[in-house]
């Protein structure tokens, strides 16, 4: 069983960057592909990025590509999120999760809590 807690999200205004994270602890993290979900209020969860069990492989949405970058450092068993030029749509619980390398969010087994970011003009 895997734990995933998410942290560093927050308020910040448009065009400003934050950085997630996602500590995973229970089980054997360079095992698992990990991804970024997020869900704004009255809409579904989305894929934002996923990456492979080293790192070597990647994938973004078209809304967050160029903006974001994800990695991982699997000694420390923690994956990121650096989000740049955050939008107003950009506001969203964010989710991390581990699984398969996939975009879709039911290939992933584990799930974190989330973390509120919310972008303000």
């Amino acid at each position: 069983q895997v734990q995933l807690v998410e942290s560093g999200g927050g308020l910040v205004q448009a065009g400003g960057s934050l950085t997630l994270s996602c500590a995973a602890s229970g089980g054997t993290f360079s095992a698992y592909a990990m991804g970024w979900f997020r869900q704004a209020p009255g809409k579904e969860r989305e894929f934002v990025s996923t990456i492979n069990w080293n790192g070597g492989n990647t994938d973004y949405s078209d809304s967050v590509k160029g903006r974001f970058t994800i990695s991982r450092d699997n000694a420390k068993n923690t994956m990121y999120l650096q989000m740049n030029n955050l939008k107003l749509e950009d506001t969203a619980v964010y989710y991390c999760a581990a699984g398969r390398f996939a975009n879709v969010a039911r290939f992933y087994d584990y799930w974190g809590q989330g973390t509120q970011v919310t972008v303000s003009s």
